[in-house]
């Protein structure tokens, strides 16, 4: 059950697609996660396009990589969110953000995921990540008070906006895994159980479990892989650091920079943190997860090009199969 380990290119996009692809080759990985910005892959373009997407296979097959995944943080987080302002125009393509009504970002944000589906059905994929954004984050903190009415009507307006979305991925045999991330409908344990249940457990919503958004939330990452084991479709490898305990740094990140030291957490290199990352692989094992394990590399204190390939290496030493037999059948052996 060896599982490809694939170099996730969000972080990367300021660069040319081909030199990330020969730069992750040159240090070893299996492949891409590929992320839909920068010049690494446009879903308008992917969908109808069959030479553009020759292309991208070509460059691929040139370096020795493979496609497990594409991604599309930056149109998923526009589906649901409100307000829509000018975080959003930062992340987003101009043919999204058009002319900036709010509600033509979002309906353009959702035009785009559908043809991402169609997209990474195009490459031979069959699952993207993404965030759905979400219209209730804005009262995560419950002040002003925010009614069961108001919260309710959230996990029904991601339900309407993403049910016509994920009909296209059924249409293509494609899964969207979203990604349990603050900022978004499901954002810890109990936010998971309600945004499945809001979008009626169909198949083609999943989830893609990065632990690093989990750890500083003080939730167990190893029993949040047992408890939604059929609904695991994408691993992203990123790992926190906390830096609580001081009596200074707060949980909610204070509103300073990464990196900054009084920062109560921080994005490290896959390592560095404290995810207990070989329990975490151990039960990636128990549950049957076969798929690819991807690092997602955000350190503002290392340099990535020192972070990835050793990011690497960590995740292959840990992420080991496995056995066939259990350690103790040898004693039924009879000579």
């Amino acid at each position: 059950m060896t599982r490809p380990i694939t170099l996730f290119t969000g972080q990367w996009a300021d660069l040319p697609f081909e030199e990330v692809a020969r730069l992750a080759s040159e240090w070893g990985y299996d492949g891409l996660e590929i992320a839909c910005w920068g010049d690494h892959l446009d879903p308008w373009q992917g969908a109808e396009d069959d030479a553009y997407i020759q292309g991208k296979l070509d460059l691929l097959e040139k370096y020795g990589l493979k496609v497990y995944a594409i991604s599309n943080h930056l149109k998923g987080q526009a589906v649901c969110d409100d307000p829509i302002d000018a975080r959003h125009e930062a992340i987003l393509s101009a043919q999204v953000w058009g002319d900036g009504d709010p509600e033509g970002v979002r309906q353009r944000a959702a035009e785009e995921m559908k043809l991402t589906a169609r997209t990474a059905q195009r490459l031979g994929v069959d699952t993207v990540i993404g965030f759905t954004g979400s219209a209730i984050w804005k009262y995560v903190a419950m002040f002003p008070p925010a009614t069961a009415e108001m919260i309710a009507a959230g996990y029904q307006d991601f339900a309407d906006r993403w049910h016509p979305i994920l009909d296209v991925f059924d249409e293509c045999g494609v899964r969207f895994a979203h990604e349990v991330h603050p900022s978004e409908i499901a954002y810890d344990y109990w936010t998971t159980v309600a945004t499945l249940e809001a979008i009626g457990h169909r198949p083609a919503f999943g989830l893609n479990w990065d632990p690093s958004h989990m750890v500083w939330q003080d939730l167990d990452p190893v029993s949040f892989l047992w408890d939604f084991k059929d609904r695991i479709y994408h691993v992203d490898c990123k790992d926190t650091k906390k830096q609580l305990g001081n009596g200074r740094n707060g949980r909610l990140g204070s509103h300073l920079p990464w990196a900054d030291p009084r920062r109560g957490w921080d994005f490290v290199s896959t390592g560095h943190g404290d995810v207990p990352w070989e329990q975490c692989f151990r039960m990636l094992n128990t549950i049957g997860y076969d798929g690819p394990i991807s690092v997602e590399w955000e350190d503002a204190g290392m340099d990535r090009l020192v972070g990835a390939p050793e990011a690497l290496e960590f995740v292959r030493r840990l992420a080991f199969d496995a056995p066939t037999a259990a350690f103790d059948a040898a004693f039924a052996t009879k000579e």
